[in-house]
């Protein structure tokens, strides 16, 4: 065996090589000499073929009994090859090398001699400032990317017109950073075969797609966007990959990525091969992947999809009976191994975002894996978006009756940490998209998307939207051709593309908008219980901080309408969905409101504002006066109960100390009198660690 390797090759075998890009693939072990090393346990023969040798087959080594085959072979960076593996049926298959670092463009396959990418960093600022960013109590919103129809030549032909990375550079980054979004997310950038899969039907787990420039090309757009201080998130695919035959799928003649069963391996749904999870090669090969995109590439996050298929035996179609072996449908193997990738990534990056697109109810997606949870930073909220979305799209005589869409979100805001996500899955195959689903004529539509925006914003969690959705595009999203940008030139899309920005602009300036996303402390809902409203007031951290939320769901104006409020003083409106800037009618607005005085659904303050038609007002504490105080009364005092201790005597004797440790919850300790006050005029909260994914917190506020 090659000297040194075999300790690396036992740490792959057993599951335990997470950086193991930097020794399987091709790599440049001196000029014009390139290693190869390759996992195919069960082949009879592995050979590499390029241009290097006409593509006639040069031998690799099996390394004893690790089942991965290594060899050294003149070469010249940027020439194709493939590995032509000789399977134990005797047949010869030619395959990619699956950590490829560059691949040739669409319709081959082959991988490119490029070694690991590399370029001279920028983003050390960005990097230190993200080490002291706690994402649970910062602003949050992210502008989703297909960047194969962001702007696109469709004249150029069916395999041409792309952006390139630099046009990325150029383009998009100042467009995103312009509109006020903190990150930009894409659809998955690894490579890819067919453009219709949007990148989710991966090939290359350790390669820029090509389609757009070379590896470094990519690395040099998210250094540009660090620089520019946008954070830079993308999709990642670990459940499933292609069926393609020249590509993982039985990669050494016998299932190799996949399960060994065919059912289980089969992904009916997606016309996939789903991996085993559970097999230590596996686990080496993902969690690297997902090391190379946060650690080498400098990104900022991955947000994992499709967890579903990971945690659930019975998920696809034909598996509805599916059970493991205790009779449970949780897949025990795709579960352990979303604990372990998360633990692995948060033990060397801590300060990146692990987001899950979860569609069901599974518990604790989101919290620390010692109290049982998978330890993700974040999950979708879906059942808030399609209820969101299902409440919008009624016509608004009839939401009265449906307000329930709204508000039982309310139940389980804080059960998870949320991103809550218009994405790109909701504006496609025949969806419609999101000013399309909108009741009413043209102009209602804008009005509702405006405040359903609003409703987005302002509501416990992070923001994602999709490209496009910024300015109500009417076509649903098409991904092979670029965003109807010729819409700006219609003012209404224009005022509407106004509006998000001066949303997000507000949103990030507004601690209370975000500090407190995921504790109770952080809204009060004051209005959900009346037809067609509905009110509340998100809390940043100092007391002073609150902003205060009215929306109207119906097209009629509510004058006189009583917003209740926390405080007397004045208040300023921030923001007024039918503003005429934003595409609305109002052209002037009430600047200045004055809280009166009187209990309002439980506030002891209300503001008299006029309530704009199917609109929204974001109103903000502008000088603040303490309430006044309740007058005293005097008490009557009570005579001693006989046999009693005298007030005095209460008042000097030596009490007990209350022991946290002991007396919290505990009726029988000598503390029991002060322990019940102390539960009484203290609240404790259970909330995640900023500073550690896998811990809680206790906090206590009074």
């Amino acid at each position: 065996m090659i000297q040194g390797l075999k300790d690396w090759l036992y740490l792959f075998n057993t599951g335990q090589d997470f950086q193991s890009y930097n020794r399987f693939g091709a790599h440049e072990v001196e000029p014009g000499k390139w290693s190869f090393l390759v996992w195919a346990p069960h082949a009879k023969q592995v050979q590499v073929v390029g241009d290097f040798n006409d593509w006639q087959g040069s031998p690799l080594t099996l390394q004893e009994q690790t089942g991965c085959w290594y060899g050294e072979l003149p070469a010249q960076k940027h020439q194709l090859y493939k590995y032509q593996i000789v399977g134990s049926d005797g047949a010869t298959h030619e395959k990619i090398d699956p950590y490829g670092f560059g691949f040739e463009h669409k319709p081959g396959s082959a991988a490119r001699l490029v070694d690991v990418p590399r370029i001279t960093w920028h983003d050390d600022a960005w990097l230190t400032r993200r080490s002291k960013w706690r994402p649970y109590d910062e602003p949050l919103t992210i502008y989703e990317v297909h960047l194969g129809s962001f702007i696109r030549d469709t004249n150029a032909g069916p395999d041409g017109g792309y952006m390139t990375y630099q046009d990325a550079i150029d383009k998009l980054i100042p467009y995103v950073k312009n509109l006020g979004y903190t990150h930009i997310e894409f659809l998955p950038l690894m490579e890819h075969p067919l453009d219709a899969s949007w990148g989710y039907q991966l090939m290359g787990y350790f390669a820029p797609t090509s389609r757009f420039g070379d590896p470094e090309d990519f690395l040099r757009f998210v250094d540009a966007a660090h620089e520019a201080g946008l954070g830079i998130i993308m999709d990642w695919v670990p459940g499933h990959f292609i069926k393609n035959t020249d590509m993982l799928a039985q990669f050494d003649g016998t299932p190799t990525f996949e399960y060994t069963d065919p059912h289980r391996a089969e992904n009916v749904r997606w016309g996939t091969w789903n991996f085993d999870l559970g097999k230590a090669q596996v686990q080496s090969f993902l969690i690297s992947s997902a090391m190379y995109w946060l650690d080498h590439c400098h990104l900022d996050g991955l947000r994992v999809d499709a967890v579903s298929n990971m945690l659930y035996m019975d998920y696809d179609a034909g598996k509805e009976n599916d059970r493991n072996q205790f009779g449970g449908r949780d897949n025990l193997e795709g579960i352990a191994f979303l604990k372990r990738l998360n633990t692995k990534i948060f033990a060397k990056h801590p300060d990146v975002l692990m987001m899950a697109e979860e569609s069901s109810a599974y518990p604790k997606v989101s919290a620390p894996i010692n109290t049982g949870g998978l330890g993700f930073n974040y999950k979708w909220n879906m059942g808030w978006m399609n209820d969101t979305l299902k409440f919008f799209e009624e016509d608004p005589v009839y939401r009265h009756s449906d307000m329930n869409l709204l508000t039982f979100s309310f139940m389980y805001m804080y059960n998870e940490q949320f991103v809550l996500p218009f994405s790109h899955d909701e504006v496609v195959h025949g969806k419609k998209s999101l000013m399309h689903k909108m009741p009413a004529d043209r102009y209602n539509q804008f009005a509702n998307l405006r405040t359903m925006y609003v409703w987005q914003t302002t509501f416990p969690g992070k923001k994602l939207l999709f490209m496009g959705s910024e300015w109500g595009q009417f076509l649903e999203w098409r991904d092979w051709s670029e965003l109807e940008w010729v819409d700006l030139k219609d003012p209404m899309n224009k005022k509407m593309q106004g509006f998000t920005k001066t949303l997000n602009h507000l949103y990030t300036a507004r601690p209370s908008l975000w500090q407190q996303d995921h504790q109770p402390s952080g809204i009060k809902i004051t209005m959900a219980d009346e037809p067609d409203v509905m009110s509340y007031i998100r809390y940043g951290k100092q007391p002073d901080d609150f902003t205060v939320v009215a929306m109207n769901f119906v097209p009629v104006q509510k004058d006189h309408f009583k917003i209740p409020v926390p405080r007397l003083g004045t208040y300023t409106v921030l923001l007024n969905t039918e503003n005429i800037d934003f595409g609305g009618t109002w052209t002037k607005w009430q600047a200045t409101l004055t809280a009166k005085e009187g209990n309002t659904h439980g506030e002891p303050a209300w503001l008299d504002v006029i309530l704009p038609a199917m609109g929204a007002l974001i109103i903000a504490p502008k000088k603040l006066t303490p309430l006044p105080k309740p007058p005293k009364q005097q008490r009557k005092q009570q005579p001693a109960i006989s046999g009693s201790p005298s007030p005095k005597a209460i008042a000097t004797q030596k009490r007990q100390a209350i022991s946290h440790h002991k007396d919290w919850g505990n009726n029988t300790s000598a503390g029991t009198a002060a322990n019940n006050v102390a539960k009484r005029e203290e609240r404790r909260y259970f909330i995640r660690s900023p500073y550690d994914r896998c811990a809680w917190l206790w906090v206590k506020t009074v």
